[in-house]
């Protein structure tokens, strides 16, 4: 079994510092919901949010569900050959249960997400869905203890998802960043063994993950 971490992911709910923020609480008066309770969107929340800290790495939650998308409706997923984590840019993770499959609308993940904040866990017929922890990267690596730790970065090395994925061997892990634009942090890209780049072009977290997990399949079932 291998692993995925969509690391540093664009998903956290408005932080404190942004609650009475008009686009914040406008937005959450709509919904019918606290401003702590709703997620940071910068579709929604784009006033708020200029000038805070890793401003190009926040808001983004829409990329993060496309790659969970990828991630769990593919055979290996379905066959229990794959681990699922994402790894949030406020140092949280979400662990998946065997099967999970998130709705497909972005409205209803969106609710699942935050209900999944407000208790921690979901549970279906006494089975764990999905359950959220305050754990670092470094944290979740050492719980994985994976034998290679596979990266993809514009400034890794030149390279191709077929020979990358011939790398591949069960116990490894594969480390994809979820948000828009910039790079791995220096405590994420030190834990990479192996730091790749697909060309010069950048592209985003989904495309890379359906991609390098479809070669990888291809040398396990075909």
């Amino acid at each position: 079994m291998i692993s995925l971490i969509i690391s540093e992911s664009a998903l956290e709910l408005v932080p404190f510092e942004l609650e009475d923020h008009p686009s914040v609480v406008s937005h959450a008066r709509k919904l019918g919901k606290y401003p702590s309770d709703i997620l940071l969107d910068n579709s929604w929340h784009f006033a708020a949010m200029k000038g805070i800290k890793n401003e190009i790495k926040r808001g983004r939650p829409d990329l993060v569900h496309f790659s969970i998308l990828e991630a769990t409706t593919i055979p290996l997923y379905l066959q229990n050959k794959l681990n699922l984590f994402v790894h949030t840019v406020d140092d949280k993770v979400i662990h998946f249960g065997k099967n999970v499959h998130l709705p497909k609308s972005y409205h209803r993940f969106e609710g699942v997400i935050e209900k999944l904040y407000q208790e921690k866990k979901i549970m279906a017929k006494n089975e764990l869905l999905l359950e959220i922890k305050d754990q670092t990267f470094s944290e979740l690596i050492d719980e994985i203890n994976p034998s290679k730790i596979f990266g993809f970065s514009t400034e890794g090395q030149l390279s191709s998802y077929e020979k990358i994925a011939a790398q591949i061997s069960d116990n490894s892990c594969i480390i994809i960043g979820g948000f828009q634009k910039g790079h791995f942090s220096g405590s994420i890209q030190n834990k990479i063994t192996n730091l790749y780049s697909i060309g010069n072009e950048s592209f985003e977290s989904h495309v890379i993950a359906s991609r390098i997990l479809y070669e990888y399949e291809k040398t396990i079932f075909m």
